[in-house]
């Protein structure tokens, strides 16, 4: 394999996690934060809800920004910012402070969910493009696989405010990582001016492309199932069914691990079958598994070991829809690729927090809404690639069309 090739994946897949190390890593603490700060478990969801509110609102800046101003400079913006709200949630004294904390570390923290992508566009199209953001999330699988047991590790030989020192650390590890390692991709003849008008205009014909759109929601929907699940499962697996931080941890990890396993796939089955194929295929996988989960569950079925099992099979499904529908999104749009990628996050992230706030209404400790906020994802993902997406082998990917915006020239 290309030197490259890898060590783009290895750099773009470290600074994509750094974000998600804040999700990931303070989920065994929320039920310590619950009671240190006397606050209910909707209010400390409304942490995880801030966050996400903050990335989705912000990428829509950084997406611009990085299209005229090059992809590091943001990065670095961001990833500072990410490190200060880190630091302000160590200090939290009381749950409103920590969601306002969680909302500047969001507001950092989308810097790195949302350049990486568009570096990605930069680089690779077709098959390479969806082979190197599968490795992207092979390494940046870092994430669900060890930050839960770091996490666990803190709250466990510390307080849950250790968590957020480990996290600005890590920020502070992606600024050295954004410095040294990654090279600019958008070289100054590639940058379009900084136009406001330009802008909006450029976001108004990705909103009109139908097939962008329906992509974006149905990667929307499919990352909105994990947040579903990362949503309640802390209070499911630890205050349900018991479990230490640690176990919760491990628990974690498998079922990520389907995730990332399946990614891998990506590259060999999009070139085999067509992307489009490979999401439909995998999206009726996923809702099959989550209508026997549901029902099994609904039955008065409360088992760890059959809760677990059937998430371990949905996630793999997921696996192959999330990097897929980045690649199909975006394909189209090198020109623009920071603009575009901005707003795939968006619309992802904003039908995530919909979710968050939906199923933590409903939160009660058990399985159910949890289970059932995923079938919901699952069905809703199901119906819009039904719609979006062509199933022959044939129309493996949409052909690149008009740029939204000339290069500025010299």
């Amino acid at each position: 394999m290309d030197t490259n090739f890898t060590r783009n994946a290895v750099v773009l897949g470290l600074l994509s996690a750094v974000g998600p190390f804040a999700i990931d890593m303070y989920l065994p603490a929320l039920p310590s934060i619950t009671a240190d700060l006397h606050a209910s478990p909707a209010a400390v969801q409304a942490t995880l809800l801030s966050f996400f509110a903050a990335v989705a609102l912000c990428q829509v800046i950084y997406g611009p920004v990085s299209d005229s101003f090059g992809r590091k400079a943001p990065l670095y913006f961001g990833t500072g910012l990410y490190v200060v709200g880190s630091i302000a949630c160590s200090f939290a004294p009381d749950i409103g402070w920590l969601i306002a904390a969680r909302f500047v570390q969001g507001l950092g923290a989308c810097a790195g969910m949302t350049i990486p992508r568009a570096v990605v566009r930069d680089l690779h199209t077709g098959h390479d493009a969806a082979r190197l953001l599968s490795l992207i999330m092979l390494v940046f699988s870092v994430s669900p696989l060890l930050a839960p047991a770091t996490g666990s590790l803190a709250v466990e030989f510390g307080t849950w405010r250790d968590v957020f020192w480990l996290i600005a650390l890590l920020g502070v590890a992606g600024l050295a990582l954004a410095f040294f390692m990654l090279r600019e991709t958008r070289p100054a003849s590639a940058r379009i001016a900084f136009d406001a008008t330009a802008i909006l205009r450029n976001y108004l014909v990705l909103l009109s492309d139908r097939h962008f759109v329906g992509v974006a929601l149905i990667g929307g929907f499919g990352i909105s199932s994990f947040f579903a699940y990362i949503a309640g499962a802390s209070f499911v697996y630890i205050d349900h069914f018991g479990l230490s931080p640690g176990q919760f941890s491990l628990v974690f990890s498998i079922n990520a691990a389907a995730f990332i396993g399946a990614t891998q796939l990506t590259g060999t089955f999009g070139r085999r079958y067509g992307l489009p194929r490979v999401v439909n295929a995998a999206l009726t996988f996923f809702l099959v598994t989550m209508v026997v989960l549901a029902a099994v569950t609904v039955a008065g079925v409360d088992n760890i070991f059959v809760l677990a099992g059937g998430l371990f099979l949905g996630f793999g499904a997921m696996g192959l829809v999330i990097p897929s529908t980045a690649v199909l999104a975006l394909e189209k749009y090198g020109a623009t690729a920071g603009t575009a990628s901005a707003l795939l996050g968006t619309i992802q992230l904003v039908v995530g927090a919909v979710v968050i706030g939906i199923v933590g209404a409903f939160s009660n400790g058990r399985p159910l809404p949890m289970v059932i906020g995923m079938l919901g994802c699952g069905i809703a993902a199901f119906i819009l690639g039904r719609m979006t997406l062509p199933h022959r082998p044939e129309t493996f990917m949409p052909a690149p069309s008009m740029l939204l915006a000339e290069p500025e020239s010299d």
